[in-house]
């Protein structure tokens, strides 16, 4: 049995080395701080590489990888990994999920405490030599209202750490029912009433188009002029020169950051000067508890996949019977846009998510479709990774209820995909089967007939059906140079749903701009 070669190309703690030393047939070069370069040069040996943030593996590199099955990711995050190029390559991308979960929350309740106590100022106070006791008197946290952004894996540790600490925990998380929410202790609400209600405001959400910016000017406004913020989630959801400016007017009274817009940092970023601000570089995840559990994780799973191949938290690759994974390729893809798509259609504090399969679709079974259709819709509204293998998991955290149903095939279509999120603001639903060439079509969306591709980025337009909206579109994107390859049209009562394939995003101008055409209801960008 010829041996396989794993390199590890980033620092990882002795007790992961020895876990990869110790399985049979695997020969383990350590080689930490290799440059892209580097990496690309002599990836080509090797059959497993375990990483953590240093090494870029990039579409360069994989494109070396001729020998690669798998790539291991000592941590969440998965952003310096080319995934779709990996995916594309048949390499297994893993990750460790759940490894620095209690560091990182731990991390953002620490931050608070020292923004409420000024702990950072006056330790930087006494060193220059002063005494200013009642210059940083702090605020007392017990009985307090704390705002949860985001209910994953960290936001709920958070939560729990919170509320031994006597604070008064509110959240906001579109994908947690409101029944799950209060058996946690919690109160769901939304974000303007997060916003207004909350003394101390923490982020564990993605960066993802909708938190993009979440914490900006015009959310500034709305809090509590006392409030405290803490970002220990993702760089960009705070706005960083909003936040600069509602500091030093004093809109708000402080913030904390661990993750910033560009990492490392300039030297000179102007909320370095605020005396109401304080931070740290990134350490969220960087304990040596967490460093030891990450690397423990990350080596079995890659000594488990080259001696067994058994796979777990893989990001890529759906949980499925050989004999299934081809015939089912193209119904799993289907699937996962349908759930994209709903999930960008807009929240309805879903309770219910029912996945409906009829002929071949459903012959292997409906979960693993059911899988992949929850874990595209919940992609968009998770800090962590998420995949067909977790989805479910992540679905029961927040007190979705999976639903199952296998259907005969109806005249019309011989197999089809039909998706439904049902909460206590309404539902919807979305239908879909494979074209001629096996591509994801869109047959039926909220009560509306369809045949429109599913691919790229889609202008979802609801209208009153009168003449000229189609013509008045069409002007708006030609004009600013947005090409549309396909346009489809389905009419219900009096109104339409237009979906408008389109080449590129579309600038949030050009879509404020089609808002504002006649006899228009809604219009949404989705990108799939």
């Amino acid at each position: 049995m010829t041996a396989s070669k794993v390199l590890v190309s980033d620092k990882l703690s002795d007790s992961g080395l020895q876990v990869l030393k110790a399985a049979p047939g695997i020969v383990v070069d350590y080689k930490p701080g290799l440059s892209e370069d580097a990496l690309a040069e002599i990836i080509g040996e090797y059959d497993g590489l375990v990483i953590r943030s240093g090494s870029k593996v990039s579409a360069k590199v994989i494109a070396k990888a001729d020998n690669l099955r798998v790539i291991g990711r000592a941590g969440i995050g998965v952003d310096n990994v080319d995934v779709p190029a990996a995916s594309r390559r048949g390499i297994i991308v893993m990750n460790t999920p759940t490894g620095n979960a209690v560091t990182t929350a731990e991390h953002a309740i620490s931050l608070l405490m020292s923004l409420a106590r000024k702990i950072p100022q006056a330790t930087a106070s006494m060193r220059s030599g002063k005494w200013e006791k009642t210059k940083f008197e702090g605020s007392e946290i017990a009985g307090k209202t704390l705002g949860v952004v985001g209910m994953g894996n960290i936001g709920r540790i958070v939560a729990d750490r919170a509320q031994g600490l006597k604070l008064k925990v509110i959240a906001f998380d579109p994908v947690l029912t409101s029944d799950k929410a209060a058996s946690l202790g919690i109160e769901l609400v939304t974000v303007d009433a997060l916003l207004t209600r909350s003394d101390f405001i923490t982020c564990h959400a993605p960066l993802t188009p909708e938190t993009k910016n979440l914490l900006n000017k015009d959310a500034f406004a709305k809090m509590k002029k006392s409030v405290l913020i803490v970002n220990a989630a993702r760089g960009g959801i705070v706005n960083e020169q909003d936040l600069e400016v509602a500091l030093k007017e004093g809109r708000i009274a402080g913030a904390a950051l661990d993750v910033f817009e560009k990492e490392p940092t300039n030297p000179e970023h102007p909320l370095f000067q605020l005396d109401n601000f304080i931070c740290t570089p990134h350490l969220g995840a960087s304990t040596a508890e967490a460093q030891d559990r990450v690397a423990l994780e990350v080596a079995e799973q890659v000594a488990e996949f080259l001696t067994s191949g058994s796979i777990r938290n893989s990001v890529n690759v759906p949980s499925l019977p050989g004999e299934a994974a081809e015939k089912l390729r193209p119904y799993l893809d289907l699937a996962a846009k349908l759930g994209k798509m709903l999930g960008q259609l807009g929240s309805v504090d879903v309770r219910e998510f029912r996945v409906t399969c009829t002929g071949e679709a459903g012959e292997y079974g409906v979960r693993p479709l059911a899988n992949a259709a929850l874990s595209g819709y919940l992609e968009r509204f998770l800090e962590e990774p998420i995949n067909a293998v977790s989805a479910p998991y992540e679905a029961k955290a927040r007190g979705i209820s999976v639903i199952e149903v296998r259907e005969l095939a109806t005249r019309r279509y011989t197999s089809t995909v039909r998706v439904t999120v049902t909460g206590e603001q309404g539902l919807h639903t979305a239908t879909g089967t494979l074209g001629t060439s096996g591509n994801a079509v869109l047959v039926g969306l909220d009560g509306y007939e369809l045949d429109a591709t599913l691919e790229g980025h889609v202008v979802v337009l609801h209208n009153d059906d009168r003449p000229g909206v189609i013509g008045a579109v069409g002007t708006i994107l030609g004009k600013r140079s947005i090409n549309v390859s396909r346009m489809q049209v389905g009419l219900h009562e009096g109104k339409a749903f237009a979906l408008w394939n389109v080449d590129a995003a579309v600038p949030e101008e050009v879509m404020k701009e089609l808002r504002g055409l006649s006899n228009v209801r809604d219009v949404l960008l989705v990108k799939l």
